[in-house]
Formats: structure tokens, C-alpha cells, sequence
């Protein structure tokens, strides 16, 4: 594979590394939400379950997908084929007008693939292994099932196609994304000035905090990843003023078989019918 494709791998890994500690430093002396200060052990309990159930995802993604990945967007370079491609060709745009265009439609399937895993019941029985956590931390960024990471990994090859993209711009896309998702769970908060200038463009910490909402109307609500105007497009955008009321998870699986990495692996496959939280 290309040395510039392995480099940015690597510089990926080094800035989720980075984020992971740097955020757990930052929750531990500057908490939004006192989850831990009576259960000794249990921050670290918590955020290995989530990142056992990362690190297996990982595993599958390096190599199960990334190939299929590169494979679908050479060929799409080859042949010029998709919408990024077709424009380039078309109007001599430079490589970086390309790179942001084809972050920008990643960005967008990420959105509605999100939207569709809370509409869909089967999609949301994968889906809520990620909800389903009570003590939302940067770890609860990396906890997600492996359905429905294969899932996603699947579509994934032929949204690349479609999009016309460079497997390094997916890479340099999923950098930025996942550093804002890492900064969205985590248990802290901007400042409301920060995070308001911030939100006209990025989706922050205050957006994705309600989009963890136990109240139906609040999870269903917030599905950007990187950017917040596809909140705004879909009329799902959605605030609370005060966050420290906020109360995470899901009614119907706050027992610990749902926490255990056993019991988040089994999760899709058991009948819980899905609750539709408490009210503001």
C-alpha cells in the first residue's frame, strides 16, 4: 500500500491515542458529570468494557475492510467515475476543492446512516449497545457493536465509489471526525461561547450530549458527526439549556448484563422493548 496511505494510518491512530488520553486527563480533574467518586475501580472497569468492545472493532476494520476500501477507490480514480471525479474532470478543480467535496458527501452519508440506525428496529437494536451506556465518557466513542460496524464498513465501499474519493482523503476525514466524536462524548463541556461559535459549523459537546439524552425526543435528535448543518437541513437540531440535567443511557437497559462486554455483544439479539425516556 502506498507509504502515504500507511502514514496516515498511523498518524490516525497516534491522534485517537492522543485524544483518549489527553480527555480522560481532562475528565478526571475537570468532570461535567460526577459518574465515579463513589465506586472506586468503576471508571476503570467502565472504560475498559469500551474499549475492549474499540479494539475488536479496530481488528475487524484494519483488516477486514480497509483493502475493499482501497481497492473501490482506485478503481474509481482509474475510471474517473463518481461525483467528485466527474466534477474535477469537468471543471479542473484543484485537489484540494476535491478532498473537502468528498469529505463533505462522506460526511453526509454519515449523517443519514446515523439518522436511518434510530428509524430502523433492526438497525437499533445494534445501534443502542452505543446508547445504552449511563456514564458517557471519551471511552463511549469507541463503544459501538460489531454489527453494526460491519454494517457500516460495507456500505461504506460503495459510498466511496459514488463519492469519487481518495482512500487518503477517507483517512484524513475519519482523523477529524473521530477527534470531534472523542470531544463530544467526553465527560466535560465547552464554553457556552466556545461551543456556540463552534456549532455553526463543528457538531460539539453540547449537540451530541442531548443526542445521549435518556428522552426519546432528545436521542432522536442531533445525528451530525463532524458538521451541524446537516442538523439544521434535517430539522433534527436540538439543544438544552442546562446539560448538568441531562441524565444518559436507556431506561430499558440500565441493568449491568447490558454493561458487560459479553452482555454488549448479545445485546442485538435480545427483545427489549425500547422506552421512550423521561421528559425535560
Amino acid at each position: 500500500m502506498d507509504p502515504i496511505i500507511l502514514a496516515l494510518q498511523q498518524t490516525q491512530t497516534a491522534v485517537m491515542i492522543a485524544g483518549l488520553v489527553l480527555l480522560s486527563l481532562f475528565e478526571h480533574t475537570h468532570p461535567l458529570f460526577d459518574f465515579f467518586s463513589r465506586q472506586p475501580g468503576a471508571r476503570g472497569r467502565h472504560a475498559l468494557r469500551n474499549l475492549m468492545l474499540g479494539g475488536l472493532n479496530g481488528i475487524v476494520v484494519s483488516f477486514g475492510f480497509v483493502w475493499l476500501w482501497f481497492i473501490v477507490t482506485v478503481w474509481a480514480d482509474t475510471q474517473r467515475f463518481g461525483v467528485m471525479n466527474m466534477l474535477q474532470d469537468a471543471f479542473g478543480l484543484p485537489a484540494w476543492v476535491h478532498a473537502v467535496g468528498v469529505m463533505v458527501l462522506l460526511d453526509g452519508w454519515m449523517y443519514f446512516w446515523h439518522r436511518i440506525n434510530h428509524v430502523v428496529p433492526f438497525l437499533w437494536r445494534f445501534h443502542r449497545v452505543h446508547h445504552a451506556d449511563p456514564f458517557m465518557d471519551v471511552t463511549t466513542a469507541s463503544r459501538f457493536h460489531l454489527g453494526e460496524i460491519v454494517l457500516s464498513s460495507l456500505l461504506r465501499a460503495p459510498v466511496l465509489t459514488l463519492a469519487g474519493a481518495h482512500l487518503w482523503e477517507l483517512l484524513v476525514y475519519e482523523t477529524l471526525m473521530f477527534a470531534v466524536v472523542q470531544a463530544q462524548h467526553a465527560n466535560m463541556a465547552f464554553p457556552e461561547r466556545l461551543d456556540r461559535v463552534l456549532r455553526t459549523v463543528i457538531a460539539t459537546p453540547a449537540m451530541h450530549k442531548v443526542h445521549h439524552s435518556r428522552w426519546r425526543l432528545e436521542t432522536d435528535s442531533n445525528y451530525g458527526s463532524l458538521f451541524s448543518f446537516w442538523d439544521r437541513l434535517g430539522r433534527s437540531f436540538r439543544l438544552r439549556e442546562d446539560l448538568s440535567t441531562l441524565k444518559m443511557g436507556l431506561d430499558e437497559m440500565d441493568d449491568d448484563r447490558f454493561q458487560t462486554v459479553r452482555g454488549m455483544i448479545k445485546t442485538p439479539f435480545q427483545a427489549v422493548p425500547r422506552s421512550e425516556g423521561g421528559s425535560a
